[in-house]
């Protein structure tokens, strides 16, 4: 069993950043590939990206590439997201998640767990 818990939330202007984190709390945070997803208002989760069990590989979707980062700490049990340029269609509520399958896995069915989600609010 994993546990994560997201933070880092907030409301930023546009061409801002800001880090997320997700915290795991277990003993098999390593075993997993970590996900990274979104929710926009009134629309469905969609994929961001996701890094590797030793993160050695990171995978993101086109409309983020070049401008979030998503790393892990293994020894800290803790997986970010840093986003930079940020635009005011990137605000959504921001989740973590660990899956068994590969890092290009999109479905959000293929990932086992979730934290309870972050608010990320762009002004323009």
């Amino acid at each position: 069993q994993v546990q994560l818990v997201e933070s880092g939330g907030g409301l930023v202007q546009a061409g801002g950043s800001l880090r997320l984190s997700c915290a795991a709390s277990g003993r098999t945070f390593s075993n997993y590939n970590m996900g990274w997803f979104r929710q926009p208002p009134g629309k469905e989760r969609e994929f961001v990206g996701a890094v590797s069990r030793t993160a050695s590989m990171t995978y993101y979707q086109d409309a983020v590439k070049g401008r979030f980062t998503i790393s892990r700490d293994n020894a800290k049990a803790t997986v970010y997201l840093q986003m930079n340029s940020l635009k005011p269609e990137d605000t959504a509520v921001y989740y973590c998640a660990g899956t068994r399958f590969a890092i290009t896995t999109k479905s959000p069915d293929d990932y086992d767990y979730w934290g309870q989600g972050t608010q990320v609010t762009v002004s323009s």
